[in-house]
């Protein structure tokens, strides 16, 4: 895992693996997110359709990675040899930070035994990763000092990998650069699973190489010699000094201050000393080192351990071949002197034939042996010093073997037992990864749930009244001194109730209020809310706005022209509804604490409520306050004349007949559609009503078929609107600067007819008499009269 991409195949596959561990994905996502940014990283995964977090010890698709690698190119433009050359890069980095740089340190003194070693450590990592199938790796030193960097692996393209990895690692561990470039790429023919040979020359120079001055004059050269000169003469006539009366020094007592006098040096030429005779008998060599072969170039068996001989009888037998017992796991090569020495420096992994095992050994999972190959020269044989691959105490008795049998020096005995224990730690941190990431996904789902709520919420409530609920403060209940409330209800809804099935009513209401609902947004008005058939609604509270009438007026418009959509099911005409508007001061407070309301209390409550029961079916019916809120606004009213409102007395009030100003799709909020739009607009157009016809054509046939949900709502402006103020506030910033630095060459907009240029900004403050007034009354809820 540290230094290659982890895969995993079957370990009988022989072809290209399909599945990778979690953490090569997981170094892919951070490797996104640290170099572009979590949104590149949120679109790529989107268009892979891979989830956000990877296990690390679990086992994922093979195409998800290539998925990735693939769209990131696409995404970021660039080739797929730089993209998997800078993961290599950023890989090695990553496994650092994991915790590997140790481990990585301790591999070799330089790259070449660096690169060596590297079988190896992928033979420990597979003890933790046990479905690991990593590639192989052998190195070449030639006469000049490069090297000939050979790779083999299963899973073909991902060779640009290695040169960002070896890279890294020259240039953080031997600060070093190298250069590697491809010279040969053939696929292994005689190999039984890897498919791809690339070989790499590797060519490494100084990364940091030291400053050579110029080349000094010979007077100052021969200066610096005679000073050198100088300084030790000094040195050795001190020493001489010291031993005017020498003291006896015993022979090691020599030896230690010649080492300690070249501070070492001497032991770079240790030669060793060889007796000369083997003073080790066969019995005890063979009992010693348990398992252990020897065989001559012709894989003839000459000697064999006695566990080895215990497990496989027929190792006994005089000129057997080691080939008929053994195959050869890693590196995967055909089992030849020549194969042997050509991976001589790689660990060599045999595996036991069923068929040449005893009987008892039939039903048992076969044996791997793991060791070094060492090749004997005046002898022309080869000897392999191995131990049993043994992970788990499970595997040692599915062979039915015991700790005795390994040798008490083979530290294979510790290896189980800590293995064991790190197993065990892996599938406890495996777990708690697992725990996280479904606690991930349950905070993510509760934050869902929490919107949902809270939507609910606001649509019951204000959102400011709601968020203070929400965070346990009392509401206190507030007067406001100018608003306009609308009441409506369905014409003779009585009759058609008592006409027709339960269910149509509710269709029916379902469908109206869906569209009034949309016309709440459009006008930014406050449902309060719906008795039956009764519709009510306030504009400037809870939020106080000067456009209060205005808009509650637009809203009257839009719900008649809205309530023609809806089918009385009595007899399949539109519905006819009353609408009655008036204006005044209300108080607005939280009524009720199991299923608290934003209620408004007030004369003008009851007034607004009279306006529409005394009015005229489709028609809007207005008091004498609102009309002096409308009046010049662009408004087509007719007067009623005076008529006696129940509880009120005599009333001159008035009809609001339509806008002048504004269009029907401006009420609606809806687009306007552009007439000179062409053929294909046209024919965009049908085809959208005809996709509209087929929805309609549904087996269960209602009312809300006719709705069009998904169409933008497009808010109505107003004067006092927060884009029309912003936008007013950016044509005065204009206007400014084109009086101070003369006409800007950018500045091509025409300033509203109603506002002049030299018109002062408009303020957006409420005045004292639209804010809400509060008056503290105690109750559970809220502060109530």
């Amino acid at each position: 895992m540290v230094l290659v991409y982890l895969t995993f195949s079957g370990k009988n596959d022989k072809i290209l693996p399909a599945n990778m561990y979690g953490f090569i994905n997981t170094c892919l996502k951070s490797l996104v997110i640290e170099k572009y940014g979590e949104e590149t990283w949120d679109l790529l995964r989107v268009q892979t359709g891979v989830q956000d977090t990877f296990m690390t010890y679990e086992v994922y698709k093979d195409e998800i990675t290539l998925q990735l690698v693939e769209k990131a190119c696409n995404m970021l433009d660039v080739s797929p040899e730089a993209v998997l050359r800078q993961f290599g890069e950023y890989f090695f980095e990553f496994c650092k930070k994991s915790g590997y740089d140790h481990m990585l340190r301790t591999l070799g003194g330089d790259l070449y035994e660096f690169i060596a070693n590297l079988d190896a450590l992928h033979s420990y990592l597979s003890l933790s990763y046990q479905e690991m199938n990593a590639p192989s790796f052998r190195v070449e030193m030639n006469g000049d000092g490069s090297m000939h960097l050979h790779y083999y692996s299963d899973r073909r393209g991902l060779c640009h990998i290695v040169p960002g990895i070896m890279g890294a690692v020259a240039m953080d561990f031997f600060k070093t650069e190298i250069s590697m470039e491809i010279i040969s790429q053939t696929d292994e023919e005689e190999r039984t699973g890897k498919k791809e040979h690339i070989v790499f020359l590797v060519t490494q120079k100084p990364a940091f190489p030291p400053k050579c001055p110029s080349k000094p004059p010979l007077v100052s050269q021969g200066i610096k010699n005679k000073s050198f000169e100088n300084a030790y003469n000094k040195y050795r006539d001190r020493k001489n000094q010291a031993s005017v009366c020498p003291v006896k020094k015993n022979h090691w007592a020599t030896i230690r201050g010649i080492v300690q006098l070249g501070r070492g040096r001497m032991l770079r030429g240790f030669r060793p000393v060889y007796p000369k005779a083997l003073w080790v008998d066969v019995e005890t060599f063979c009992k010693g080192l348990p398992f252990h072969i020897v065989f001559d170039e012709e894989l003839r068996v000459k000697q064999a351990g006695v566990s080895v001989q215990k497990i496989v009888p027929g190792l006994q037998t005089t000129g057997i071949r080691l080939d008929q017992y053994f195959s050869t796991v890693h590196p995967e090569v055909t089992l030849t002197i020549s194969n042997v020495r050509k991976f001589i420096n790689s660990q060599f992994v045999f595996q036991t034939k069923r068929d040449m095992m005893p009987e008892s050994w039939r039903d048992r999972p076969m044996l791997e042996l793991r060791g070094q190959m060492i090749w004997m020269e005046k002898l022309e044989c080869m000897l392999y010093l191995c131990s049993p691959l043994l992970r788990t105490l499970h595997e040692l008795e599915e062979r039915q073997m015991h700790i005795s049998d390994i040798a008490p020096h083979d530290v294979t005995r510790d290896l189980i037992l800590l293995n064991q224990q790190r197993l065990a730690e892996m599938e406890l941190s495996n777990q708690l990864e697992r725990k996280k990431e479904e606690l991930r996904i349950l905070s993510k789902h509760l934050e869902e749930e929490k919107k949902k709520t809270e939507l609910l919420l606001y649509a019951m409530l204000p959102k400011h009244v709601a968020n203070q609920l929400k965070e346990g403060k009392r509401v206190e209940a507030g007067e406001f001194k100018e608003c306009t409330i609308l009441f409506s209800d369905v014409v003779t809804f009585t009759n058609i109730c008592a006409q027709c099935e339960p269910i149509q009513i509710v269709f029916m209401l379902n469908s109206m209020y869906l569209r009034f609902d949309r016309l709440t947004t459009v006008h930014d008005v406050y449902k309060v809310e719906t008795i039956g058939d009764a519709y009510m609604v306030v504009g400037g509270v809870p939020v106080p706005v000067s456009s209060h009438a205005e808009r509650v007026a637009n809203f009257a418009l839009g719900m008649i022209l809205m309530a023609k959509q809806v089918k009385n099911p009595v007899n399949g005409n539109p519905i006819q509804i009353r609408v009655g508007l008036h204006s005044g001061p209300v108080l607005a407070g939280v009524v009720g604490e199991k299923m608290p309301r934003y209620c408004l209390f007030g004369d003008t409550v009851n007034t607004a409520s009279r306006m529409e029961s005394h009015g005229v079916p489709n028609k809007i019916h207005l008091s004498p306050t609102v009309y002096r809120y409308v009046k010049g606004k662009n408004f087509e009213i007719t007067e009623r004349g005076e008529i006696d409102v129940k509880g009120k007395g005599r009333m001159r009030t008035y009809f609001l007949i339509r806008n002048l100003s504004a269009k029907k799709n401006e009420i609606l909020g809806q687009a306007i559609k552009e007439t000179d739009s062409g053929r294909a607009s046209a024919q965009s157009l049908n085809d959208d009503a005809s996709k509209r016809n087929m929805q309609r054509n549904s087996p269960r046939e209602s009312q809300e078929d006719d709705i069009q949900e998904n169409l933008p709502i497009i808010p109505m402006q107003y004067a006092d609107s927060l884009q029309v103020l912003d936008k007013e506030r950016c044509q005065k910033v204009k206007e400014l600067k084109k009086s101070i630095a003369g006409k800007s060459r950018s500045d091509r907009s025409v300033p509203s007819p109603q506002h002049s240029a030299d018109d002062p900004l408009p303020d957006p403050v409420v005045s004292d008499k639209d804010k809400p007034q509060n008056r503290t009354v105690t109750s559970h809820f809220c502060l109530l009269l």
